[in-house]
């Protein structure tokens, strides 16, 4: 088991935004959080990334409790992520924000960087043409390949998604989830958040259906797409 969180719970103050959640990622996977706005996916997001204390429960990493591990620190561990709303540093260029993503690598100052940052240009062609170019004028969508990219630099165990799909227009939304899977398939565990819950439980091997702080569903990407109770309330009709 590559990660596993028990019995989570997480606070904003007195408010519980997280209650007693628990749930797997296996190596190699594609799992998925789904759910309507402020149901939690963001906030267990953060705190499996360190960025939010927990209250109660704990997170195992590749057999280690990282719970009280430092945010810092995890990307050490192998944990990556590519957070809501991209965060790219905006007055630096596509090529330095890539670069980035190897702060935490022992080897950054390696050719083997260079090859990890080919294999993203490779991925991400539009990044390879404007390498130059600040971050702060690329489009939505090229942001979010840049953050993507950002984070696969690191080589991660385990990528961290947060709505990628945010914003984008239908055509590179169908783009961002094929290049998804195409990264999954060369060997990176992805843990996605997502609101474009049809093409979230397409592409994932299992899913959680998050409710006010609480896990409601779990099952196969499959499953859960054809569950009437899920179509009505996330899909909209059939995928």
């Amino acid at each position: 088991m590559l990660l596993e969180v028990r019995d989570l719970c997480v606070n904003y103050g007195r408010i519980e935004a997280i209650r007693n959640i628990s749930f797997t990622v296996e190596e190699g996977e594609v799992v998925t959080l789904i759910g309507a706005n402020g149901a939690g996916k963001t906030t267990t997001m953060k705190t499996i990334s360190g960025l939010r204390p927990v209250r109660a429960g704990t997170i195992i990493f590749a057999g280690h409790d990282i719970t009280s591990v430092p945010a810092h620190k995890r990307p050490e561990l192998g944990i990556a992520q590519s957070p809501e709303g991209r965060g790219c540093f905006p007055g630096m260029t596509v090529k330095e924000n890539l670069m980035m993503g190897a702060y935490s690598r022992k080897d950054r100052k390696t050719p083997a960087v260079l090859e990890d940052r080919d294999r993203v240009y490779e991925l991400f062609p539009r990044l390879s043409e404007r390498h130059n170019q600040v971050a702060g004028t690329l489009s939505g969508g090229e942001q979010q390949m840049l953050a993507i990219g950002r984070a696969l630099i690191l080589r991660p165990r385990l990528l961290l998604l947060d709505e990628p799909s945010m914003g984008l227009a239908p055509k590179l939304i169908q783009q961002i989830f094929e290049i998804i899977t195409e990264i999954n398939q060369q060997g990176t565990t992805v843990l996605l958040v997502e609101q474009n819950a049809a093409q979230a439980l397409k592409r994932a091997h299992r899913g959680y259906v998050l409710e006010t702080g609480e896990i409601v569903r779990e099952g196969t990407g499959t499953d859960l797409a054809s569950d009437p109770a899920i179509k009505a309330a996330y899909l909209g009709g059939d995928i």
